[in-house]
């Protein structure tokens, strides 16, 4: 089953696909087929928003300032539901999806210096988000044990009076 793909039904998961085809007069499968393309259409255009250079190249050419592009971009809002999200291969996109919805980020987002920056934030994420990740799981287990210590001799305490 392929990534884009409902886990639970294998159906294409998007969340205004019409449920009935005879109402449009398609075949079911032709149908199916359509959701399954539009899906991976949006799925890799979610995903490219994770891109700042991408970012600054719409901005750039105006596309920011088009009312029925900025409502696109609201519409997929929807990547952030779980069952979608997880497809996703970069959830970074979602982070700047969000700030899309913002006409100051849209705006500033003409700057090639604010696409750098972006770009820069992430690289560095990336590189120490490891380190990080790990510090928090370590610190997560000391604390686990230090509470499961504590718990223990609060029970041997517990017995020896009984």
């Amino acid at each position: 089953m392929a990534s884009w793909q409902n886990p639970v039904s294998g159906t294409s998961s998007h969340p205004h696909a019409t449920l009935s085809s005879a109402l449009t007069g398609k075949s079911h499968e032709k149908k199916k087929a359509e959701d399954n393309l539009r899906f991976q259409i949006e799925l890799e255009f979610v995903q490219s928003l994770g891109n700042p250079h991408y970012l600054n190249f719409l901005a750039q050419r105006g596309y920011f300032k088009d009312k029925k592009f900025v409502n696109y971009l609201s519409y997929l809002q929807y990547w952030k539901q779980a069952q979608y999200a997880k497809c996703l291969k970069y959830p970074q996109c979602l982070y700047l999806l969000d700030l899309l919805q913002y006409e100051a980020f849209r705006k500033e987002l003409v700057n090639t210096q604010c696409a750098k920056f972006i770009d820069d934030q992430q690289l560095l994420h990336w590189q120490h988000y490891q380190r990080k990740r790990t510090r928090l799981i370590n610190g997560e287990h000391e604390k686990n044990q230090t509470q499961q210590g504590q718990g223990q001799s609060q029970n041997q305490q517990s017995q020896g009076v009984y």
